[in-house]
């Protein structure tokens, strides 16, 4: 539904974006996210032909951006982080006003605003000004323009920017409701929200792209191998030889205790597929070790952004 291939924007001799190329499929949610200044919006306007890119382009709904931009705006319903709206007009008045732009029918127009009232649940404010709406119902309001034509593609720049924690929610809930009918493409540098609503993540860093998959190839990506921390009480040091002569275990570092008659904690990083538990159940029976807690262990999401950032900022942020 979506792709953009070697999309790159230079602003005079400052490059924004470079060599961005990636994928996005009917139905599907994908989360942009990276720090602030790593290129989301602009990538987000050159796919919405707010900008024409310096090389590279595009293509929406199977149009390219830069030979039926009119098209890939008739596909497209966009949000940009900045409210497009006017708030010295009532929303239903507005509301029709982006419809009839948009080219709708009467009847359409009329059957369009029912459909978003309801879904975007602005009712109650329908003959309101906008600029006596709370910063919630102008995003909702916002979302009702970008979908009042029924557009195939859905693109939302920062969605929840300045919302209570409520209204959150409830964007997060229309947005996932959404994607049974649409494709959309969220942009956040906050990763509650991408990893909130989003099927699959493209990370950015300083204009490039650093990662591309779901949560939990991300996640993978930071540790790659399965890892097991134990405590044990017991003698430490032969508690770490014995864990070392386990069969398919590759790594064993003890952590920090916490006191020195405690029990030692230690984390173990197995071979992918290897059988480890059966004998670690063995070798603690054997040497009646008193476990006092064990779990696998998993990176967050937070953790793979860290790790992919900073690697790709050669270690410097």
């Amino acid at each position: 539904m979506i792709e953009a291939k070697s999309l790159t924007m230079y602003y005079g001799a400052t490059m924004a974006v470079e060599n961005v190329s990636f994928r996005v499929e009917p139905g599907e949610i994908l989360g942009l996210l990276g720090p602030n200044g790593a290129g989301k919006t602009t990538i987000m306007n050159m796919l919405t032909t707010q900008i024409i890119p310096t090389s590279g382009t595009a293509v929406v709904n199977g149009f390219d951006v830069l030979e039926e931009p009119l098209r890939v705006r008739a596909s497209t319903g966009y949000l940009p982080e900045t409210v497009p709206v006017y708030v010295d007009m009532e929303v239903a008045e507005y509301l029709r006003f982006v419809g009839k732009a948009r080219g709708l029918g009467k009847a359409r127009l009329e059957e369009r605003l029912e459909w978003v009232v309801e879904m975007c649940r602005i009712r109650p404010v329908l003959r309101r000004l906008i600029a006596h709406l709370s910063k919630g119902y102008r995003q909702r309001v916002a979302l009702a323009q970008a979908l009042i034509h029924d557009p195939q593609v859905l693109v939302l720049d920062e969605p929840t920017s300045g919302l209570d924690p409520l209204q959150i929610i409830e964007i997060r809930r229309l947005i996932q409701e959404l994607s049974g009918s649409k494709t959309i493409i969220v942009s956040t540098h906050i990763l509650q929200e991408v990893e909130a609503v989003s099927h699959r993540i493209v990370i950015l860093n300083e204009g490039r792209i650093i990662a591309d998959g779901t949560r939990t190839e991300l996640q993978s990506a930071v540790m790659p191998l399965p890892t097991r921390v134990i405590s044990l009480e017991g003698d430490p040091l032969e508690i770490e030889r014995v864990l070392k002569e386990i069969p398919n275990v590759r790594r064993v570092e003890p952590m920090v205790r916490t006191s020195e008659t405690g029990p030692a904690a230690f984390r173990i990083t197995m071979e992918p597929g290897g059988e480890v538990w059966k004998h670690l159940a063995r070798s603690i029976l054997d040497h009646r070790w008193l476990i006092r807690d064990s779990w696998m262990e998993t990176p967050t999401l937070e953790d793979a952004f860290i790790h992919l950032t900073r690697s790709s900022s050669g270690g410097n942020r």
